[in-house]
């Protein structure tokens, strides 16, 4: 694997000093190129998730051989990390300017995120260990700057952040795995009726019931923005 590694790192220095040659591509296909690669990619986890992108699937999808691939991306990994920085392009609400409203800046933020990862839901396990690219860094400083005017001191700025972020991934990852059908929910709800005594609160506030994700998600993250306002 090393090999092929430094095999398509090779050819790609090459491109500094030899022109590359030109790729026959299948008959009726746009010409191979990074955006193209990255937007079947998308496609491909979509459908099938991290587990089912491989560079032959992406290379059948594209009408190219594999080997055409590395001309433009250095390996499997490299697709990974560009795929996932392409879902997470932020470029702001419609009417963004230099605003005071720091906490309609941030919501507007973090509710884009959440549901670009819910359109998308490999984005979520791979965000974790994977590079950060220029739009995720984007999304993260300007997220840094809105609380920055907030008040947040550079101290708390960091944890901040982080707080954030893992509320952001806490709720699309809870979103998309708790998902629960007509009849589990009827099921579930009979269940907490018969166990009342023993979990009066939770069956009070139906709280496995709720189905308002993107009401809680909101009212949560008022919480949290709650916590760092200027006192």
């Amino acid at each position: 694997m090393a090999a092929k590694r430094s095999g398509a790192r090779g050819k790609r220095s090459q491109r500094v000093s030899v022109p590359p040659q030109p790729v026959q591509e299948a008959s009726g296909e746009p010409p191979l190129s990074r955006d193209r690669i990255v937007a079947t990619a998308v496609e491909l986890l979509d459908a099938q998730g991290v587990d089912g992108l491989t560079m032959r699937r992406l290379a059948d999808r594209l009408g190219s051989g594999v080997m055409s691939l590395y001309w433009h991306v250095d390996n499997k990994e490299d697709v990974f990390d560009l795929a996932l920085d392409s879902v997470l392009e932020y470029r702001g609400p419609p009417d963004m300017v230099v605003s005071r409203d720091w906490r309609g800046e941030v919501v507007h933020m973090l509710e884009d995120w959440r549901a670009r990862m819910l359109r998308h839901p490999w984005s979520a396990s791979l965000l974790p260990r994977r590079a950060l690219g220029p739009n995720i860094l984007s999304r993260l400083e300007m997220l840094s700057k809105s609380l920055s005017r907030a008040g947040v001191a550079d101290a708390d700025l960091n944890v901040a952040i982080w707080s954030l972020w893992n509320y952001v991934m806490g709720a699309t990852l809870t979103r998309a795995s708790f998902d629960l059908s007509d009849d589990d929910r009827a099921a579930a709800r009979q269940r907490l009726e018969h166990l009342s005594e023993r979990y009066p609160t939770i069956e009070r506030s139906r709280l496995l019931l709720d189905d308002d994700w993107d009401g809680a998600f909101r009212k949560g993250l008022g919480f949290l923005l709650d916590g760092l306002s200027p006192r």
